[in-house]
């Protein structure tokens, strides 16, 4: 988990996608958090974390539902929601944090 929480405490935004295999709205996710990649580049780090094969970072974040997307900038949580985002949203919640 420390490998992690180092990625977690960079200076650069980390969108951290919680989600499952199972969840059909993480699938619609994918895409979106590749355009938003694409888009963003090396200004962000996204990671993708199953809940079902890391229960201990999905309880430690009280994630309830999948996908939650948390936004973290040096280890603090900056933004967080629930259910599938929109590209552009995730734009306006991430461009003002980058550097």
């Amino acid at each position: 988990m420390s490998a992690f929480t180092e990625i977690l405490a960079s200076e650069k935004p980390v969108l951290v996608d919680f989600f499952a295999e199972w969840c059909g709205p993480c699938k619609v996710m994918a895409p979106v958090l590749k355009e938003l990649k694409q888009t963003m580049g090396d200004n962000i780090t996204i990671i993708k974390v199953d809940v079902d094969k890391n229960p201990a970072a999905a309880s430690a974040y009280q994630i309830q539902g999948v996908p939650t997307l948390i936004v973290f900038q040096k280890g603090a949580i900056k933004w967080r929601q629930s259910g599938v985002v929109p590209v552009k949203q995730l734009q306006k919640v991430l461009e003002p944090l980058v550097n």
